[in-house]
């Protein structure tokens, strides 16, 4: 899996938060959809901090793991 990340993620203008990951500690990250390279993934909390693009492929494998609830807490 070739990862890349994107220095400065509020330079992307279209996030929205993952309804899985309000957990109500503020512990909640934000997808971009439509970027070329894959699926931007950055921490709510930092939102002019750095993002990982994910390749499609593999973030569709871990949300359907997620929605799954292979992952516990």
């Amino acid at each position: 899996m070739k990862l890349t990340t994107i220095r400065d993620a509020s330079a992307l203008l279209a996030w929205r938060k993952s309804s899985y990951s309000d957990n109500g500690e503020g512990g909640c990250i934000e997808v971009s959809d439509g970027h070329p390279a894959g699926v931007p993934v950055r921490d709510s909390k930092a939102p002019h901090g750095p993002a990982v693009v994910f390749e499609a492929d593999a973030w569709s494998s871990f949300v359907t793991a997620v929605k799954a609830g292979e992952f516990t807490v």
